[in-house]
């Protein structure tokens, strides 16, 4: 492959990230074709069930899709969804070439697009980008790879690392730019999860307050209720979207007014011998359900359980520039550490000014140390 064949695949990768926001559950995806060096066609995949990339390219193109090369960032499906195949559509339009960035893991391709493109005479090539194009869908490969979807999470913090006061005042510790970077976070997010605590305490809507996402767009919500101590009257029960509450199964039947709530639904799951919500459980049922990434926003108690067990791919730590103080709350529970060598280590990813804070995304140093 060309110099010419990573530029277009640069472009495809750089539209495949405008969806990113809008795409949830599905992956994001970008699409350009090329006639005679000229870019004829491009798209990307921006709300599922709606046209693929390949097919807004195509559509932009047109007859000029006759023997042109397409470069696409996923591989094209082949099988009928609530669209039709992306295979299909790239032949029957004449294109000569296909370049591809990865394969699709999921089990419906996984191979077969390339497959039915090769049989049908058109030149395929793969691999090209493949790590940029991994790192746009860390969540849908995840879960099709492994049945666990990409966990984030996010905590808002001090310079000294405490998250609120220690009368639990903590709205607001960063400023107003970070709160809208963490709208986009949410954007990207198939479930938002929290627990009872946070809750009880602050009340949180958690959705996302982006124009470009609608009612129905809205992320699932998932709260960690082992012993269904959840208000009716909770703001997030009846906000757009769903919610699930993840609870002990052996709890009574949740409350009249809870189980008549629309747009709520309740998920027994066994506790721990701490009488938590057994948290790897959890996780499987969300990737059964589809979710690809989800996103922490709780309390230092369920963050530091699931950091404990393995359960977080990444860190996003949001820090203002001020001081909490040591009576403040600090920002993980994590007991039974005693020794430097005992702490968890982590690998900072990325780290970048907004507003006045800083952001910084750290992911857990797996293995040994």
């Amino acid at each position: 492959m060309t110099a010419e064949d990573s530029r277009w695949m640069t472009r495809a990768l750089s539209l495949a990230r405008r969806g990113i926001d809008t795409v949830a559950p599905n992956p994001a995806v970008g699409c350009v074709i090329v006639a005679d060096g000229q870019m004829v066609g491009e798209g990307w995949h921006q709300r599922a069930g709606t046209a693929h990339a390949e097919i807004l390219a195509l559509q932009m193109a047109g007859a000029r899709a006759a023997a042109a090369t397409a470069y696409v960032t996923l591989e094209p499906c082949c099988h009928f969804g609530r669209t039709g195949p992306c295979t299909t559509a790239l032949i029957t339009a004449g294109i000569r070439r296909v370049v591809i960035a990865m394969l699709d893991p999921d089990r419906r391709v996984a191979g077969q697009g390339v497959s039915a493109l090769r049989a049908a005479g058109l030149v395929v090539d793969s691999g090209l980008l493949e790590a940029s194009a991994e790192a746009l869908n860390p969540g849908y490969l995840q879960r099709t790879r492994v049945g666990r979807p990409w966990v984030r999470c996010k905590m808002a913090m001090s310079l000294d690392g405490r998250t609120a006061m220690a009368s639990g005042e903590s709205q607001w510790i960063t400023s107003p730019q970070a709160r809208q970077d963490v709208q986009h976070l949410r954007a990207r997010s198939t479930a938002i999860m929290t627990g009872i605590e946070t809750v009880l305490a602050d009340n949180p809507s958690l959705i996302v307050r982006l124009p470009s996402v609608d009612a129905a767009q809205q992320p699932l919500r998932i709260v960690c209720d082992s012993r269904l101590r959840m208000p009716a009257t909770a703001r997030l029960l009846h906000l757009p979207g769903q919610t699930v509450i993840a609870h002990g199964e052996d709890c009574l039947l949740p409350e009249p007014s809870l189980r008549q709530l629309d747009h709520v639904q309740f998920l027994p799951l066994p506790l721990t011998r701490e009488g938590r919500i057994e948290l790897p459980a959890l996780i499987r049922s969300l990737a059964q359900r589809g979710v690809n990434d989800l996103l922490v926003e709780s309390g230092q108690t369920l963050a530091g359980a699931l950091l404990v067990d393995g359960l977080i791919d990444e860190f996003w730590f949001y820090m203002a520039p001020r001081l909490l103080g040591n009576g403040a709350r600090g920002l993980l529970q994590l007991p039974g550490i005693s020794a430097l060598a005992d702490t968890p280590e982590l690998s900072i990813v990325d780290c970048r000014a907004v507003g006045p804070d800083w952001r910084l995304i750290a992911r857990p140093v797996r293995g040994e140390k």
